[in-house]
C-alpha cells in the first residue's frame, strides 16, 4: 500500500468552463496529459483542484471521473480536511471511498488549534476512515504549523501513513526523516524542495507543477535515481516558472501554463482571478523557453 505513493503524485486542478461549470472535457485531457508527462498518482481536490470553492456534489463527481477514467490504474488519494473535525468525520462516512488509496487531509485552518489539538483532530479522522490517512503541513496556507514532534506522534496511529510537508523548513522535515520508522512517508509538498528532500529520506513529491511539466516529473525521478546532477539540470530550468505559477496566488499560474499547453482554459473560481495580461505573457514566455 505505502509504496504506491513513491514519485510523483499530482495535485489535479479542477478546469472550469467559461459559466464556472466545471469543464469535464478538460478535466479528460488533463488526467490522460498527466500520465503521458510520467506522473505516479493523482490527488483529487487537494487545495490546488480548488477544493475550498467547489462543492460536496462536485467534490464526488470529480473523484468518480477520476476513478472512471483510470485505464492506467494510478493510485488515487483524495483530498478531505478542514477545520471541523465532526464535519470531516460525516463526510468520510458519506463519500464512496471504494478505489480511493489514501486521504489528504490538510490541517486545520484559521482556528488555529494547539499542537494537542492537531494530534486529537487527525487521530479522530484516522479512527473513522476506512482508507489510510496522509496529512498535509502547508502553514503558509492554514496559520499554523505541524511541528515535527507532533507529525512522528502521529505517525505512531496505524490508519497515518505519511506526511505532506510543505512548511519549506528543512531542518523539520530532516528532523521527521531522522526520527520517524522506515514505513512512515515523507513526501514532498514544495515543488522545487523535492530533489533536496530525497537527499534524506523523503519518497517524493505531492506537486503543482506535474499538472503541466514532463521537466518536473524527470527531475524527480532523476533524483530517486540518485542522479542528482541531471536532476539539478532540470530544477534549474524550472525555478523562474515556479515561481510565476505562485505570483497572482495558486491555482491561477499552473492553470495559465495548462492553457498555454492546451490542456485546459485557466478560469477560476471567485475569489481568485484568472492570471493577468502580465502574468500570462510571463508564462507564455517561460513556457516557450522551455522548449529549448
Amino acid at each position: 500500500m505505502k509504496n504506491k505513493f513513491s514519485g510523483i503524485g499530482v495535485a489535479l486542478v479542477t478546469p472550469f468552463s467559461k459559466d464556472m461549470a466545471i469543464d469535464w472535457k478538460g478535466f479528460e485531457k488533463l488526467l490522460l496529459h498527466t500520465v503521458a508527462i510520467g506522473v505516479d498518482y493523482w490527488v483529487v481536490q487537494g487545495t490546488t483542484g480548488e477544493s475550498p470553492a467547489t462543492s460536496k456534489e462536485e467534490k464526488q463527481a470529480l473523484l468518480a471521473f477520476a476513478k472512471e477514467n483510470n485505464p492506467q490504474k494510478l493510485p488515487i488519494v483524495y483530498g478531505m480536511g478542514g477545520n471541523y473535525t465532526q464535519e470531516i468525520i460525516k463526510n468520510i462516512k458519506e463519500t464512496d471511498l471504494n478505489g480511493v488509496d489514501a486521504l489528504l487531509s490538510v490541517s486545520p485552518y484559521y482556528n488555529k488549534p494547539t499542537q494537542k489539538g492537531i494530534i486529537a483532530h487527525y487521530s479522530a479522522i484516522a479512527d473513522n476512515s476506512p482508507v489510510p490517512i496522509i496529512l498535509y503541513n502547508v502553514p503558509g496556507r492554514t496559520a499554523g504549523n505541524i511541528s515535527a514532534n507532533t507529525t512522528l506522534e502521529l505517525a505512531k496511529h496505524s490508519n497515518i501513513i505519511g506526511i505532506k510537508e510543505a512548511s519549506g523548513n528543512l531542518a523539520q522535515c530532516m528532523e521527521i526523516a531522522q526520527k520517524k520508522e522506515n514505513d512512515f512517508l515523507l513526501i514532498s509538498g514544495e515543488d522545487l524542495h523535492t530533489p533536496a528532500m530525497i537527499t534524506f529520506g523523503a519518497v517524493g513529491v505531492i506537486s503543482v507543477l506535474a499538472n503541466a511539466f514532463q521537466e518536473f516529473n524527470l527531475m524527480v525521478k532523476k533524483a530517486l535515481e540518485n542522479n542528482f546532477t541531471e536532476s539539478s539540470q532540470y530544477l534549474f530550468k524550472l525555478l523562474e516558472i515556479n515561481n510565476l505559477m505562485y505570483e497572482e496566488a495558486n491555482p491561477v499560474g499552473i492553470k495559465n501554463a495548462l492553457k498555454h499547453l492546451g490542456v485546459c482554459e485557466d478560469f477560476v473560481r471567485l475569489p481568485l482571478l484568472q492570471a493577468s495580461k502580465e502574468l500570462d505573457e510571463k508564462i507564455k514566455l517561460k513556457i516557450q523557453e522551455l522548449a529549448y
